[in-house]
């Protein structure tokens, strides 16, 4: 699906999205420890890719990070701005990134690509590496499933995503996995995230290997069955 369907879908929608979801208090505290332990353990300038109206941009610009939004919508960036008028924001999309080469010490991408198909996220993945800095690192949000597969979001297509692909792609791109992380909570879709640090050098040259893992945020799980990360209810 490419970018300017997405972006026309959330366009149409963005005054209900906002209303919905547009405040960092209508997010898990698990997923706001993890995100802000993430971020607090980067020096340099962090983009969040996919910011959308700018609740996390803000959430970690307020804890001290230097933080930048973008997102493809342009509807979320104005009203970004409106809200949180000291934090930084501009419209891009993920494939194209308004970012210098390796100047980044971190990207938050929470979310950013559940609509992208299989055949092009390579694409976005390698974007990032482009724009992180050696040793720098993704923190990447996702819906888990067993198999990858499309699923009927509400806003327009979506995909389910196994830990163990992802991390795949992420290597592929250059990054070397780092902890992987699942949730689920009753009578939602289970959610996955993944910290990954960029290879020291051009091309990735790190294998297929998985670092030590860190210690998975209050409310996330680190179980695996066979090679499959599995969500757990905790």
């Amino acid at each position: 699906m490419s970018s300017e369907v997405v972006r026309a879908a959330y366009s149409a929608r963005a005054a209900e999205y906002t209303s919905l979801f547009g405040a960092i208090s209508s997010t898990h505290p698990a997923d706001q420890q993890l995100v802000l332990e993430w971020a607090s353990g980067l020096s340099g300038k962090v983009l969040d890719a996919g910011c959308g109206p700018g609740q996390w941009t803000n959430f970690l610009h307020s804890a001290g990070v230097e933080i930048e939004g973008v997102d493809v919508v342009p509807e979320f960036i104005e009203t970004a701005k409106q809200h949180y008028p000291e934090v930084q924001f501009s419209v891009g999309s993920l494939e194209t990134l308004p970012t210098a080469k390796q100047s980044l010490a971190g990207i938050l991408a929470w979310y950013s690509v559940i609509h992208t198909p299989p055949a092009t996220i390579g694409g976005v993945l390698d974007e990032f590496a482009r724009c992180i800095k050696p040793g720098g690192s993704l923190l990447l949000g996702f819906f888990e499933g067993p198999a990858l597969e499309p699923f009927l979001h509400a806003v327009t297509p979506a995909y389910f995503w196994p830990a163990e692909e992802i991390s795949a792609r992420l290597l592929k791109a250059g990054f070397v996995v780092v902890s992987t992380h699942s949730r689920v909570d009753p009578g939602a879709r289970p959610h996955a995230a993944i910290v990954a640090r960029r290879a020291d050098s051009e091309g990735g040259s790190c294998g297929n290997r998985t670092e030590g893992s860190t210690r998975p945020a209050p409310g996330y799980s680190r179980q695996r069955v066979g090679n499959v990360w599995a969500p757990a209810v905790i």
